[in-house]
């Protein structure tokens, strides 16, 4: 009763507050980040199309197929916030799901004006191919898709379609670009004679294609062979490279042998590690260990010092990798380090 009579008294006399007081953060504890992110301010003319973007585009190649909506979203959310403002996707991804994922995302987040939104049409089974109805047919679903009135780059796939007629397609493109639906036109499969043709096509009053994609990166260097990056430079063409990464590989993330049946792309990823494979993730290991920056950021920084190259076009599994991958963006490879990796690939 003695005990019950004190804590009573104490009660009564000083109550006890009601939360703990918060404590000062310690001086060396890391200055939060206020405002928008260092990111947004970098900006590159995206060659004559009128559209300005961050030095990489995040693709939605694994949205719907490899990743889900909910972690497709936390990656997009992790590029924006690391100042990002691309995204490149196709009507063919996962069917047409990849750009139902990127459209829920704009919608919700209520980004579309401020998302240059790239889109690679020709190869959706519903709408194949160049040919002026399907390509019509093709843009007006991936809109749909999108949640959105236009598109910010065209990419039209000329592997997807060989018997298509270019003026014909450039005909359709106009129409596309007149009635507001697209703003600038790119190319990915052309050659150097169908782009050079193009150009012409273009002096009679059809759209220029302003933007050229390429499976180029390190262990590709010939796919972007010198006829194709001579009319490139002569027309002023911003190349968005696809296939940065080599699926993953560039990253470093697969260092074994794959073992018993693969499929197309392991039997590439295979082939791909071999001597010339090892030797090439060394170098990139040696100058991200020099610089303090993952193997990622080591192989977007090589493009990024390639002549012609504006911005990679870049797939990311999870926000963590979009962090990796941004970091190539700030970095600036010496001579001898752009020399050490080349000489490592050949």
């Amino acid at each position: 009763m003695a005990f019950f009579g004190v804590d009573a008294a104490l009660s009564s006399e000083s109550p006890r507050p009601s939360a703990v007081a918060p404590q000062a953060a310690h001086p060396s504890a890391p200055i939060p980040v206020q405002g928008p992110s260092v990111g947004s301010n970098v900006r590159v003319a995206l060659g004559e199309s009128g559209v300005s973007v961050f030095p990489l585009i995040l693709g939605g190649a694994e949205f719907g197929w490899n990743v889900d909506l909910e972690s497709s979203h936390s990656i997009l959310d992790t590029y924006v916030e690391l100042g990002g403002n691309a995204v490149h996707t196709s009507d063919s991804f996962s069917a047409g799901r990849s750009e139902h994922i990127i459209g829920q995302w704009l919608h919700s987040r209520g980004l579309r004006d401020d998302i240059a939104v790239a889109v690679r049409v020709g190869g959706h089974a519903d709408n194949p191919g160049l040919g002026p109805v399907n390509l019509v047919r093709a843009v007006e679903a991936s809109l749909t898709r999108l949640r959105t009135d236009r598109i910010d780059v065209l990419y039209l796939d000329a592997t997807t379609d060989s018997t298509a007629v270019l003026e014909d397609t450039l005909a359709t493109a106009e129409w596309l670009v007149e009635s507001g639906k697209v703003r600038a036109v790119g190319a990915i499969g052309y050659t150097a004679a169908q782009l050079v043709e193009a150009r012409i096509f273009s002096s009679a009053g059809y759209p220029r294609i302003t933007v050229l994609d390429v499976p180029f990166n390190i262990l590709r260097r010939h796919e972007f062979d010198a006829d194709l990056r001579l009319v490139a430079g002569a027309q002023s063409m911003a190349v968005t490279p696809s296939h940065a990464l080599e699926h993953g590989f560039l990253a470093g993330r697969q260092r074994t042998r794959q073992r018993g049946t693969l499929s197309v792309r392991g039997a590439q990823l295979a082939a791909n590690l071999n001597r010339r494979g090892s030797r090439t993730l060394k170098a990139l290991d040696l100058v991200g260990s020099e610089l303090g920056v993952p193997d990622a950021a080591v192989a977007v920084a090589w493009l990024l010092a390639q002549k012609l190259v504006t911005a990679p076009i870049v797939n990311a599994y999870a926000p963590q990798q979009v962090e990796e991958l941004v970091q190539g963006v700030g970095v600036r490879l010496s001579r001898s380090q752009l020399s050490d990796i080349a000489r490592a690939a050949e």
